[in-house]
């Protein structure tokens, strides 16, 4: 088992910025892959960026360029640094840890709330 402790989110002004972090402890795998996903109330969750234990980083159009993920491979830990915030952005942010494992295998911590006010 994997536990996802994730904390950074609240409330900021459209063009804060803000810094997400997600520490997973537990069976942690050598090889995973860790992200993070949002949800606006009655949207369907959706991808923010990922990154993988190569570095390779998957990022959402409609953040390219104000947010950047990072992972700390010795604590275990992703970040996801938002800058440039706007409202649109608020959604309740997810972290999702994936170890290599077959079948697949996700992770998923509670959510942070992310608010963005105009």
């Amino acid at each position: 088992q994997v536990q996802l402790d994730e904390s950074g989110g609240g409330l900021v002004q459209a063009g804060g910025s803000l810094r997400l972090s997600c520490a997973a402890s537990g069976d942690i795998a050598s090889i995973s892959t860790m992200g993070w996903y949002r949800q606006a109330p009655g949207k369907q969750r959706e991808l923010v960026a990922t990154i993988t234990r190569s570095d390779k980083r998957n990022i959402a159009d409609s953040v390219k360029g104000r947010f950047t993920i990072s992972r700390d491979y010795i604590k275990h830990t992703v970040y996801l640094q938002m800058n440039s915030l706007k409202p649109e952005d608020s959604a309740v942010y997810y972290c999702k840890y994936s170890p290599q494992h077959l079948p697949p295998l996700d992770y998923w911590g509670k959510g942070v709330p992310v608010t963005v006010s105009s």
